[in-house]
């Protein structure tokens, strides 16, 4: 079977970089072009940090990258700098080499001369019914893009997008995860599109470790420059979430989402109809979805399929053995 293509909308973003390391060393998908969202980090840092990547992994041919909205469609911007570091990757620039230079020198930015939305809109309508967006940032570029576009990203083949949390709490506050909590107005637009989307939420993600155990063993099997980076840009991660959480274990949240992609048959997924929260209460960024044990037929129709399990241990060991296998 030919790859499935794919564009990345991404906001990186330490799991999302972790994400695209994946997406590039998988033959199942080519990635077309990878778009960035403010989110994580503010826009212009997330195109520096893809374009650090694509120098690091040097796929050939390189995708382009195009910049989007540099904030919510009607909201202030929260970054995450406290959880991913001030650069988004975990402070790289601590890093030297024993020559005293930078181990991850500053990229340089080649970018598309298109907006992230229209670059979307412009390669789905040239490609009906063949490709699939993976969003592991918040929605304010696909929503743009469905508002501008709406003809050519009707010809979409599946929008995968890591956000939301069904049956557990959020990430950011008891009800919300970061991504759609960040642009719940765009959430609420692409979910009610008809579009067909697939929702990772946390119910799942966050069922899928990495420990800083198996970044080790890693390391000392393979240790190229692939392997260093991941070690590299999740150091910090781990301290982090040792001094939040009491593990050194990260959630592989937007490298599920590409896993999902790439083995449909990791995940379980079940239709839903779900609405997002727009209000300005505690209740923001909810993704609420209808549970009701009732007939069916008393029900909206479902607007999304949802994962609900997913072999963790065989996403596992795929993403681990797929970051050994680039050859850098």
């Amino acid at each position: 079977m030919p790859p499935t293509r794919v564009i990345i909308d991404t906001d990186p973003g330490i799991d999302d970089t972790l994400a695209l390391i994946l997406a590039f060393a998988s033959p199942e998908l080519k990635v077309e072009a990878i778009t960035t969202v403010a989110g994580n980090v503010p826009v212009a840092q997330a195109a520096r940090n893809v374009c650090l990547l694509l120098e690091l992994v040097d796929p050939h041919p390189r995708p382009p990258v195009a910049i989007g909205a540099a904030h919510p469609l009607t909201r202030p911007l929260r970054t995450a700098e406290g959880y991913h570091g001030e650069d988004g990757l975990g402070e790289l620039s601590r890093f030297r080499t024993e020559a005293g230079v930078l181990r991850y020198p500053e990229p340089q930015q080649r970018l598309a001369s298109q907006s992230a939305p229209a670059l979307i809109a412009e390669i789905i309508g040239g490609a009906p019914g063949e490709i699939v967006v993976i969003c592991i940032g918040p929605l304010t570029n696909l929503a743009m893009a469905i508002q501008a576009a709406p003809t050519q990203m009707a010809k979409v083949k599946e929008i995968v997008i890591m956000g939301g949390a069904i049956h557990v709490p959020g990430n950011v506050t008891p009800g919300a995860e970061f991504n759609l909590y960040t642009d719940p107005d765009a959430a609420r637009l692409v979910f009610t599109s008809g579009l067909p989307i697939t929702l990772v939420p946390l119910d799942v993600t966050e069922r899928v470790m990495l420990t800083v155990e198996l970044i080790d063993a890693v390391v000392r099997h393979i240790g190229n420059r692939m392997t260093r980076f991941v070690r590299d840009t999740t150091e910090r991660l781990f301290g982090v979430e040792h001094g939040r959480m009491g593990r050194t274990a990260t959630p592989l949240h937007d490298p599920l989402a590409v896993g999902v992609v790439i083995d449909p048959s990791l995940v379980t997924r079940r239709p839903f109809h779900v609405e997002m929260e727009t209000g300005d209460g505690p209740a923001q960024g909810m993704t609420i979805a209808d549970r009701r044990q009732i007939r069916e037929e008393w029900k909206r129709p479902p607007n999304l399929q949802v994962c609900t399990e997913v072999d963790a241990g065989r996403f596992i060991a795929l993403f681990l053995e797929r970051i050994c296998r680039l050859p850098v």
